[in-house]
């Protein structure tokens, strides 16, 4: 009974099945995702300079490993299925938690597995021709198919979600490892190209500001393994490992990436119209066509461990919601023989193939960035709201710098926040107005649970 006793969550369904390679693996895999793929580009475009390129994403990298640092706090303290919604609820209350899980439904986990599946699909159908019509039935219907196909797996329970999670996370940290050693050793770049573009003093600061929700959306997923907290082995001590190991990894190898694109890609190359696809056409001018077309299928076959992330890591925030009665009841179900909240699983899959067909790509990475970095203050803020108000809380790891470390990243993403509603105002609003708009759904929700009840 002991051992039952043991692999059983606080809520007594969960599995506590995950070991430290499964939870790291999961945070590298979120966080190595359709950012990296496009926001160099849609920087080069805009910024024009690769040394203020570089400063923003060691600036993003050093925000990533603060807030790595404050949801390890959080993560070891709390170790419970659900992520930030169960940080928010401790700390501010169930309307906040609530808030942030309704945002996470559409805009936290739905919209991103949408995104990773559709780039998926665009570099796997690119060189066979494919994928000229980004907007066509073929990438989008090619995409769903991918969503439908790492969800089964994952249905059936931890061993299947381990193995899929982690050998797809190994397959994309050896592509890009060994795209940036064949780079310098065999690749037909210049170092040169660093110093081209305009003058660091022709950029601007909101041009800057704006362009640093880039590189922040691609570290997203460094609380990843939070969100799985309640399934796995040993929560103090495993978790902040594999969020600070995680973190530091892809800080690690995003530097080194962007090294490579300045050093294949002249910054007269990129445009607009070609921002989604710099990793390609690196490789094309590194290496040549054949190469290019090669890289472009494994890429989307890495692409496979996003998907596989978002659909292990989202729906946990779904069953502390239906748990505590601020979701639909299904949400609870976990599977008698796999421990997964299947239905939660499900309901994600459903809505990102929804969003896939229904969005238009740039205006939703805005809109995810901005609501995001948005929630990513609250949740931070906890830090602080929990040790005044639970100072009882037994604390296996404490944030190193403290209060600086959390000053450090919520400043500068206020600071992001207020450039951002300037220089993209719509996105902005249909991002707040989307959050806004769960306020009532919340006040209703509560009105009916209390009816039923």
């Amino acid at each position: 009974m002991a051992k039952q006793a043991m692999d059983i969550t606080p809520d007594e369904e969960l599995k506590r099945g995950f070991g430290l390679s499964t939870a790291t693996y999961v945070v590298i895999a979120s966080m190595v995702g359709t950012g990296i793929l496009v926001s160099p580009g849609y920087m080069m475009a805009s910024l024009q300079n690769y040394p203020v390129i570089f400063g923003l994403w060691a600036l993003g990298g050093l925000l990533a490993l603060c807030g790595a640092l404050c949801v390890a706090e959080l993560a070891a303290a709390l170790p419970r299925a659900g992520g930030e919604y169960v940080y928010l609820r401790e700390a501010y209350g169930p309307m906040p938690a609530f808030l942030s899980g309704w945002t996470s439904f559409f805009v936290g986990f739905s919209a991103p597995l949408a995104v990773a599946g559709y780039i998926a699909a665009l570099y796997l159908l690119t060189p066979f021709g494919l994928a000229e019509d980004k907007t066509g039935p073929v990438i989008k219907v090619t995409a769903a198919a991918i969503i439908l196909v790492i969800t089964l797996p994952n249905l059936v329970g931890h061993r299947q979600s381990a193995w899929t999670q982690n050998l797809t996370t190994l397959l994309k940290l050896g592509l890009f490892v060994v795209l940036v050693v064949l780079a310098f050793l065999f690749g037909d770049g210049r170092l040169a190209h660093i110093a081209q573009g305009q003058s660091i003093g022709k950029v601007q600061l909101g041009t800057a500001a704006t362009q640093l929700f880039y590189v922040m959306f691609a570290y997203s997923g460094w609380n990843a393994a939070s969100y799985m907290a309640g399934e796995v082995k040993n929560p103090a001590r495993i978790l902040p490992r594999s969020l600070l190991m995680g973190a530091g990894l892809v800080v690690v190898l995003y530097l080194a990436l962007n090294l490579v694109f300045a050093y294949s890609v002249p910054l007269a190359d990129v445009g607009f119209d070609n921002a989604e696809q710099i990793p390609q056409l690196a490789v094309r001018n590194l290496f040549g066509p054949r190469a290019s077309s090669i890289f472009s299928v494994l890429l989307g076959l890495t692409f496979l461990a996003t998907v596989s992330a978002f659909v292990i890591t989202g729906p946990r925030v779904y069953y502390a919601m239906a748990k505590d009665g601020l979701f639909p009841s299904a949400a609870a179900y976990v599977s008698p023989k796999g421990r997964v909240p299947i239905y939660a699983m499900l309901s994600q899959s459903v809505c990102a193939i929804i969003i896939l067909f229904v969005t238009d790509f740039q205006n939703l990475y805005k809109y995810a960035a901005v609501g995001l970095s948005l929630f990513a203050i609250l949740f931070i803020g906890a830090v602080y709201v929990l040790r005044w108000r639970r100072p009882d809380i037994e604390r296996p790891f404490r944030v190193p710098g403290y209060p600086v470390v959390p000053a450090i990243f919520m400043a500068v993403t206020l600071f992001m926040a207020v450039f951002a509603f300037k220089q993209w105002p719509k996105p902005s609003i249909y991002s707040i107005g989307s959050i806004l708009a769960g306020i009532p759904v919340y006040y209703i929700w509560s009105i009916v649970r209390r009816r039923g009840s």
